[in-house]
């Protein structure tokens, strides 16, 4: 029998090419979606609606592994007070309910991985290089990834080998952040924002797919790890190498911060501050990035 390999959030940008992934391993997937869907030979799809803290234990049950991706995003809309709550609360309340069947049926696991990001180091550019003891910021998105981390150890406590993920800013062919941007620049009105001075780690979403694929297989991996290239890119050098694959130098002046603040609020800090982060611990357990170049990254993306 395969082992089985439960997600949250399954049915997004990453659980896609994730589910890819782990059933060319030889793993099973199941996935807990919101609405009804068939299953596949391949795939086997459980109920789960949040709202009324429900659950299809059997999802549970059957699991080797949990690999955790579910979450509202961090820049869809305007951090108002409301929307602020239903970030943090979309990312740990599904910790809390699979806890709970966990420790209600004694049920063990092999591993439970959950995704986490760099935002837990804070909105903030500095030269310093932030690894992963680096102390979580005071800040919204250092909070809310320490809160979402804090609610990981409890399945811990349970005597699961459990997993963070640290993620950076995740480009993949014309899906997640790269979705966002490639309209405006591939019209010419490409930008860059603030100073563009703040550090843009990222990652290639294959390449986070095999870092959740080494979580699970390698038992040596605890605790957070970093996933994003070590390579210094600030948000001017990534604006102006997407700009030039689209045939022309950034023309328009830096959008300035204060017209960003504007329109976004406090949600503006996301993309006005960026840290550097150091991916070692990842690469000393034996993990290669496949994608290390930006301008090679961006074209396999685009093309």
């Amino acid at each position: 029998m395969a082992k089985n390999v439960l997600l949250t959030g399954g049915t997004g940008f990453i659980g896609k090419h994730l589910t890819d992934i782990l059933i060319e391993n030889g793993f099973s997937v199941s996935i807990l979606s919101r609405s009804d869907r068939e299953n596949t030979p391949l795939v086997t799809y459980y109920k789960w609606d949040l709202k009324k803290n429900y659950i299809e234990k059997n999802a549970i049950l059957n699991a080797d592994y949990i690999i955790h991706l579910a979450g509202e995003g961090i820049v869809e809309k305007r951090w108002t007070k409301n929307r602020k709550k239903v970030i943090l609360e979309s990312r740990i309340q599904p910790i809390e309910l699979i806890f709970s069947v966990l420790k209600e049926n004694n049920k063990t696991l092999d591993a439970f991985v959950s995704a986490s990001a760099i935002g837990i180091y804070g909105a903030i550019t500095s030269h310093k290089i932030c690894d992963e003891n680096t102390p979580p910021a005071n800040d919204f998105l250092g909070t809310t990834c320490q809160e979402w981390e804090s609610s990981v150890d409890k399945i811990n406590s349970l005597g699961i080998r459990t997993v963070k993920v640290r993620t950076g800013i995740v480009f993949g062919k014309n899906e997640g952040f790269l979705k966002k941007l490639v309209p405006s620049f591939k019209s010419g009105f490409g930008a860059v924002l603030g100073t563009g001075k703040q550090y843009l780690p990222w990652i290639h979403v294959e390449d986070l797919c095999q870092i959740y694929l080494k979580a699970i297989l390698d038992q040596e991996m605890i605790g957070p790890y970093n996933a994003c290239i070590t390579d210094n890119t600030t948000n001017s050098r990534f604006s102006k190498e997407l700009a030039k694959l689209f045939g022309y130098s950034i023309w328009l002046p830096k959008v300035p911060p204060f017209l960003l603040k504007i329109v976004l609020g406090e949600m503006s800090d996301a993309v006005l501050e960026g840290q550097r982060v150091s991916s070692e611990k990842i690469q000393k357990m034996g993990f290669e990035f496949q994608f290390t170049d930006l301008e090679k990254t961006l074209v396999s993306c685009l093309h």
